[in-house]
């Protein structure tokens, strides 16, 4: 009796292969959406942090190695209305110690202030997303593409920081915008204060990084996050932040 040859079992559909870390952060710079799907499913933020972070220590090393603190120090003590009532020997001791101490200061602000930075950016836009958006986020998703949109940016700026850095004669470096990829750069520079720091926050980098983190949600939940939306949000409360800290300098300039 002849049998009946039986249709091999049908292959379950397996799983689509996760990204490695190494890949999220080479894929934030030529796959972003895939690398944000990837992400979304299983958030993963140690080593984005651990590449700012070696960015940050690579920066401040630098920066302490090849920087005029002594002259930028008395630059600033000229600019500060007190200047005309402070003694020669008063600015000299005001000079002597700010040198002394701004390279510590230098590692204390600029190592754990970005780790920083990221939980708390993290936070705000988780907030966000779920109370504008209804996204259903939760706080690992959000710190994860925080901290990975973040990653491009920091990698080509501390280039360019360090580029600028080394190749401009020392005392010529610009601290208060050392990369100048915003509208500042086109600023006179008795401009006031208040508006220095908006046009510092109009910057590539940083339309870069929103753009991201649009993106980066948007793969959380993209039923409730479609066309514009997901930037909106993110540009939205980047604006909103931008505002307040423009109207406190105002006020206070």
């Amino acid at each position: 009796m002849a049998t009946t040859a039986m249709p091999p079992p049908e292959s379950q559909p397996q799983s689509q292969a996760a990204i490695s870390p190494v890949g999220r952060i080479i894929g934030m710079f030529f796959s972003p959406k895939a690398t944000f799907e990837d992400i979304a499913r299983k958030p993963s933020w140690i080593a984005p942090v651990a590449v700012i972070l070696a960015l940050a220590i690579v920066g401040v090393v630098a920066l302490n190695s090849h920087f005029d603190w002594r002259g930028y120090i008395s630059q600033q003590i000229e600019k500060s209305p007190r200047a005309s009532s402070l003694s020669a020997d008063q600015k000299q001791q005001q000079i002597e110690g700010g040198a002394k101490f701004a390279p510590i200061m230098a590692y204390v602000f600029g190592i754990p202030v970005p780790v920083l930075m990221l939980l708390l950016v993290a936070l705000v836009y988780w907030g966000a997303y779920n109370l504008m958006a209804g996204t259903g986020a939760n706080f690992a998703q959000s710190f994860a593409i925080i901290a990975h949109a973040w990653v491009p940016v920091t990698i080509v700026g501390s280039f360019i920081f360090l580029l600028v850095l080394f190749l401009k004669p020392v005392g010529t470096f610009d601290l208060d915008n050392p990369v100048a990829t915003n509208l500042a750069v086109i600023l006179p520079d008795d401009s006031s204060k208040w508006l220095q720091g908006l046009c510092k926050n109009i910057d590539l980098f940083e339309i870069w990084k929103l753009l991201l983190i649009g993106m980066g949600f948007a793969a959380v939940n993209p039923k409730k996050l479609k066309g514009a939306k997901p930037y909106t949000i993110a540009f939205g409360v980047f604006i909103v932040y931008v505002v307040c800290r423009t109207a406190i300098a105002f006020v206070f300039s």
